[in-house]
């Protein structure tokens, strides 16, 4: 299946990481019966836990809100235990994945190459991809954070992107979780780096690919960061799991 290339919306996309029981999913409801009240300027998307996903699909069914996995493996199937292909997820609701989030990278050591992989089966189940790319605290303050994050994009996204509908996402690591951010000028500088790759790639179709921010998103930051030149978007951890507060980050869109 092969997706439509269109004006890309901002997205704002909430990933429930580890976090989420059958109680949880009134949340989301919350946020598609605000979703559906009052339509936001940006797409909107939560990517539970994989044992939440066809259930949520079922309970987002007719809802503007789109439901998307926390990765997959990048074969079709096969005997690799406690893994979910692109297809199941597929099969089981998803529009979306998030891959190569540095939580798998970090914890285990997914490669460019296997993040690539897996690309590659996103797009053969007719998923959109989010791919995600970020530096240490070590790699920044060595001054090292655009050719890490560069060199993650070039490494990350294959050439069959190319008309695709995608998006990427920038979460610096030393943000994630911990109430840290960088300024709207790194942010801005780290962004526009990979929109030159993303050019460089994809030429006038990587001009419009979303580039998400994603890093301590929160309520009270949410307008300056999406207000930041070259950010289309947001990829939100712990903030989307309450309604209250992944209403008001996509308000801010």
């Amino acid at each position: 299946m092969t997706l439509s290339l269109t004006t890309p919306r901002p997205l704002i996309a909430g990933n429930w990481k580890m976090f989420g029981l059958e109680a949880s999913l009134d949340e989301a409801r919350a946020v598609a019966a605000a979703v559906s009240a009052r339509p936001p300027a940006a797409r909107v998307a939560i990517c539970p836990p994989a044992t939440l996903l066809h259930r949520m699909a079922q309970a987002m069914a007719g809802e503007a809100v789109i439901v998307g996995g926390q990765d997959c493996h990048p074969a079709e199937a096969g005997p690799h235990t406690g893994d979910i292909s692109a297809a199941m997820l597929a099969d089981a609701g998803a529009r979306l994945v998030i891959l190569g989030h540095s939580e798998r990278r970090a914890a285990y050591q997914e490669s460019d190459a296997l993040v690539a992989a897996k690309v590659e089966a996103a797009l053969a189940a007719g998923l959109e991809p989010i791919v995600c790319f970020g530096e240490t605290c070590d790699q920044r303050d060595a001054g090292q954070a655009e050719a890490v994050v560069t060199g993650m994009a070039r490494g990350s996204l294959p050439a069959s992107l190319a008309g695709q509908a995608f998006a990427v996402a920038y979460e610096p690591v030393w943000a994630i979780g911990t109430g840290r951010t960088p300024t709207p000028a790194d942010i801005e500088h780290v962004h526009q780096a990979l929109r030159g790759v993303l050019v460089e790639r994809f030429g006038d179709h990587g001009a419009s690919v979303p580039i998400l921010y994603g890093g301590s998103v929160k309520p009270d930051n949410a307008r300056q960061i999406l207000a930041t030149p070259e950010v289309g978007g947001a990829l939100v951890g712990g903030a989307s799991l309450t309604a209250a507060d992944f209403l008001a980050i996509i308000a801010a869109a």
